[in-house]
Order: structure tokens, then sequence, then C-alpha cells
């Protein structure tokens, strides 16, 4: 039985790579190692506790003796990297958290999986997952590309380019068989809700500001989670060895008009009139070092590993809206307390 271990697999995204490999894959033995910090969420997967190929591991890729002890004693076939500290506002007020957690706990995840094996990697390999923010910004026409140069303007990009950097180091220096994938902005349901889609649902339901930074014309595209769960399958299995994947939703929004689609679906939804919601958008302070846009260009993992959206944004948004309705629980579990803090320093 192949051992698989997803990192971060409680958080957003790697809830969904989660759910996708233990329910696909049955003869695979799915582990589960989470830190559970602010974003991870053992909820997200209530579903799974009881299914007899998966496995939760509390640990933090920033515990070098910890993870060193859990390879050697698991052997773990392959690493699906998905842990990191992820959003840009925190990485401005403490960069170091995420050069922590981002390039230390990388480069350890690779070290311990380089001392397991030895220079014996047939049938092994370590999936990086990271960001499309790594390649900077892009002005009004353009596309990232696989082959385009890192040029990060945050900290929180600054940390994963860095990490890339180091995946690629390890293959390239012990021959240790890898893959890296870029996406664009992730959304749908289980998402923490600092980020803007779920804080704005969150809002509107509660008839709150729905802070936008600047002039809200920054423009990215957008990835239904459940589709990059597939495309993290797709690579996983298919992608070639030391190859990189953009993986993108062929759909780019700017923030003012992608928030006005928003309060026009959860008007209806609401029973409220039209243009009720839209009356709460405010504008606020800019961030730091904001990118204008980001636009991933896709054909890559498009054509060579047949993946492509199964959503159009439209259709996305009102699954996730449809989701965050139905688990209202869910959500105030995860807006009280610490967050409620943090979300009146960051948009006072």
């Amino acid at each position: 039985m192949k051992k698989i271990v997803i990192t971060g697999g409680a958080g957003f995204i790697g809830s969904h790579v989660v759910r996708q490999f233990v329910n696909k894959y049955p003869a695979y033995q799915i582990y589960n190692l989470d830190a559970l910090t602010y974003a991870g969420n053992l909820e997200n997967l209530r579903d799974l506790e009881k299914a007899s190929n998966y496995t939760f591991v509390k640990g933090d890729i920033t515990d070098e003796q910890f993870i060193y002890e859990l390879f050697q004693r698991e052997q773990f076939d392959a690493v699906i990297h998905l842990a990191a500290e992820s959003h840009v506002d925190r990485s401005i007020t403490d960069p170091l958290a995420f050069v922590k957690t981002n390039v230390i706990g990388t480069v350890n995840l690779l070290q311990a999986f380089k001392e397991v094996w030895q220079d014996n990697w047939e049938g092994k390999r370590f999936y990086h997952v990271s960001t499309d923010e790594v390649y900077g910004s892009l002005g009004e026409t353009g596309f990232f590309y696989e082959t385009t140069a890192y040029d990060p303007n945050s900290p929180y990009s600054a940390s994963k380019a860095s990490s890339d950097h180091f995946v690629r180091a390890y293959g390239e220096t012990y021959g240790m068989p890898y893959v890296v994938s870029n996406c664009s902005n992730n959304y749908g349901p289980n998402h923490f809700p600092e980020k803007l889609i779920p804080l704005c649902i969150h809002n509107i339901i509660n008839k709150k500001p729905l802070p936008i930074y600047g002039n809200g014309k920054y423009t990215r595209d957008w990835l239904f989670v459940i589709d990059h769960a597939r495309a993290i399958d797709d690579v996983f299995h298919k992608g070639g060895n030391a190859e990189t994947y953009n993986i993108g939703g062929f759909n780019e929004w700017q923030n003012i008009d992608l928030v006005k689609e928003l309060c026009k679906q959860m008007d209806v939804v609401l029973g409220r009139e039209a243009g009720e919601s839209e009356q709460l958008i405010t504008f606020v302070k800019d961030r730091p070092g904001h990118d204008l846009r980001y636009a991933i260009d896709a054909t890559k993992i498009n054509k060579e590993l047949e993946w492509s959206p199964s959503v159009t944004f439209p259709e996305g948004l009102a699954k996730t809206i449809d989701w965050y309705m139905n688990n209202q629980e869910w959500l105030n579990n995860v807006t009280s307390g610490a967050y409620a803090d943090y979300y009146e320093v960051q948009y006072k």
C-alpha cells in the first residue's frame, strides 16, 4: 500500500485534496499532517474520520526532530506539500513566521524525505504546491507562464519563491523526483473567512461593511478549490518529474466586480432587494506592495494532463454561497475569538 503524507491537510485547500485522495484511492494510506493553527480545522474532514485509509497526525513542519522521526517511522512513499502560511496581510505584519513555516518547514520535509530513501527514488515523489504570486505583478495584459521569471513583492510570495527554489535544488542536487504547481486564487467551501470571498459572505449575512482595498481594480484569476484538488490529483499521478504546472481558472475578475457579483447573488439567496448588499461596500486604505494583476496561463496542464475547470466563476460562486448558507455553524465557529481581534486590527 502506497503511503502518502499530505501536509496542511486540515486547511482550506488541503482538506479538499485529502478528501479527493482518500475517497478516490482506497489502496493508498493517506496521512494528514497538520499543526492545526488558526486556519487548520478538523471539522473540514468530519466525514473522513472513520475511513480505514485515513490517519491524522498533529505536528508542525518547523519541528525538525519531529518531522525526521515521523518520516523514519512511517516511510512515506510520497509527499504532497500544502502546509504554509498563506495570507499576504499577515506576512506584512509578521514576515518571520512565513520564513519559518514556508522556507524552514519545507526544507525540513525535503531533508527528512531524502534521509529516508537515501537516493533510492524508485516510485517516490515530492509534490510542492505553490502560488502564482511568486511571479510578481502583471500590467493590464499578459499572463504568467511556467517559464516566467520569479519576481515576488510580498514577504509571503518571497517565502514561497524560496521554498520553490529549495524543492528544485533538492531535485537537481540529490536526484529527488519532484513536481511543482503554481495556482491562482482559490475559493469555495471551508475557506477561512479572512480571505475576500468568505469574508464578504459572512459580512453580507450580518450586514457589516465589505472592506475593499484601494479602488477595487486589483485583478485576480479565480480557481474553484474542488477543481484545484482535481488538478493536484492529475499532476501527482500524470505530471512529469522536475516539471512545473500552472493551475488557473481561466477566470479573471477585478475585486470590485467580484464583490458586486457576490452581492447580487447574496441578495437573491437572502431575499433582499436588488442592490441592498452592494451598499455595504467600503473602500479601505490599500496594503503595501499590492500587486495589480495576476493571470495564469494554464495551457500546459490543459493540453498535457487534460485538466480544465468544471465550473464558471458565477457557477462556482453559487456553489460556494450555498455551502456557507448551509454551514453557518462552521462559519460562526471560525469567526470568533482571535479572528475577531485580527479583523479589528486589519480593517479598522
